[in-house]
């Protein structure tokens, strides 16, 4: 019978708790700067596509003049005459990002991809291994630079929310520590709405009970914000002082929702555009759903007019994955809700998929449609998206699909990926964009 050892104390100048984030700075751009040796030091506007009018990100050098994410491209041009307009590479950037977090996984096991261009690590369990925790966070700058070329931002504390807070305060190439024994004191002046997770509609809620800052939070009993908001109103309250007990989460959860949706030319009025729009949505949820062996029963088809998300959300009779049956949904609704309103973006979203079940009922006839639909998605997992598709969506959009700022390098969040066979588009972003502008009132 073996031995058992006991376990060696921690090292004196150990940390309890040592937690890194790492934030890559303007992450596409500065990938195109690397790829284009003629464009480094100038300023860039990463647009969706040579026809896209509006940024998803700019680099550094365009930020000097006041251009920032979202922005319009004319007024982008009129801030900095010198912009390079730059189409996004969606597939570039995810292969980049998924080199970086395979790389992030040699420091330590317990990584959480937070974002296409975010990690947070867990380093306590490595301390002894790897040594202090700010050397820790130095090497994995340089890890990141030797694998990509790139640089990142690292904040160093011993939570995620403090961790995320610190990584923005020295951009670019900057390395923030915040010990864990002086995390609430750092905190203590900073507005409640600068840490992630704290929106606009929860902040007003705190700001009615008198925390503006994150020091007036230890004046507010954790019963209130627990009342309104549950467990994530309890965390809230550990945030602003410095000592979210939230672990880093290795393991993805299964999704709680699978969707798709694209920005249309402005103002649309077209009924057959805005059908293939949605049928084009329709096709890209079901393949999806497909791919990870799931199925949805209730869904959620959305037009963002301008007065607001027009739409609904609707429970078939049996789950499905099959896109016709979607796109069927999709028309119907879309029938019911739309009344000629000008259409700036559409949205097809499962509700509540779940692994699929294919029992069928005694007298439901064999669905030869399940096998056909398998054979387009090897089609197109080989050849390219919608290799294999309705003829209507000759006449889609020719946009380029938009990495999610929900993407993964695996599961269901992997949504561009070499061989996916699955274009990202905004998936999850429009419904939960309609989601914030509610809670945000």
């Amino acid at each position: 019978m073996l031995e058992e050892r006991p376990l060696r104390p921690p090292p004196a100048w150990a940390w309890p708790r040592a937690i890194i984030l790492v934030d890559m700075d303007a992450f596409f751009a500065a990938i195109e700067q690397r790829d284009n040796p003629a464009w480094r030091k100038r300023p860039l506007g990463i647009t969706n596509g040579a026809q896209g009018t509006c940024l998803i990100t700019c680099s550094y050098e365009a930020r000097a003049f006041g251009v920032h994410t979202g922005m319009r491209l004319p007024e982008a041009r009129l801030r900095c005459p010198g912009l390079i307009q730059v189409p996004a590479r969606p597939e570039r950037y995810a292969a980049v990002s998924t080199a970086i977090m395979a790389a992030l996984r040699t420091i330590t096991p317990d990584i959480e991809i937070f974002s296409v261009d975010e990690a947070f690590l867990d380093i306590t369990r490595c301390q002894r291994l790897l040594g202090h925790p700010e050397g820790v966070a130095r090497r994995v700058r340089e890890l990141v630079y030797e694998t990509a070329g790139v640089t990142c931002s690292v904040g160093l504390s011993g939570d995620k929310t403090t961790a995320k807070y610190a990584a923005k305060l020295n951009k670019p190439d900057g390395l923030t520590v915040i010990p864990p024994w002086e995390a609430r004191e750092r905190l203590r002046a900073v507005p409640v709405t600068e840490l992630c997770g704290i929106n606009k509609g929860i902040g007003r809620f705190l700001a009615e009970h008198g925390v503006h800052r994150c020091g007036d939070m230890a004046r507010l009993p954790i019963s209130v914000l627990a009342r309104r908001f549950g467990n994530p109103g309890r965390r809230i309250w550990y945030m602003c002082q410095g000592a979210d007990p939230e672990p880093v989460l290795t393991r993805e959860a299964p999704p709680k929702t699978i969707g798709h949706g694209k920005v249309m030319p402005p103002a649309t009025r077209s009924r057959e555009v805005i059908l293939t729009f949605l049928l084009h949505m329709s096709q890209k949820v079901g393949a999806r759903l497909r791919r990870h062996g799931m199925q949805a029963q209730s869904f959620f088809v959305g037009l963002r007019a301008d007065p607001g998300w027009l739409g609904d959300k609707r429970r078939l009779v049996r789950p499905t994955d099959d896109s016709r049956v979607i796109a069927a949904l999709a028309r119907a609704i879309f029938l019911d809700c739309w009344r000629g309103e000008g259409v700036h973006q559409v949205q097809v979203t499962a509700l509540d998929p779940a692994p699929a079940d294919y029992q069928l009922s005694l007298f439901e006839p064999t669905p030869a449609r399940g096998e056909v639909s398998r054979v387009m998605d090897a089609v197109n997992s080989r050849y390219g998206e919608f290799a294999l598709a309705p003829a209507r969506l000759l006449r889609r959009s020719q946009m380029p699909n938009v990495i999610s700022p929900a993407w993964r390098p695996y599961g269901h969040r992997e949504t561009i990926g070499s061989g996916s066979g699955l274009g990202g588009d905004n998936a999850e972003g429009a419904e939960a964009q309609r989601r914030k502008e509610i809670e945000n009132g």
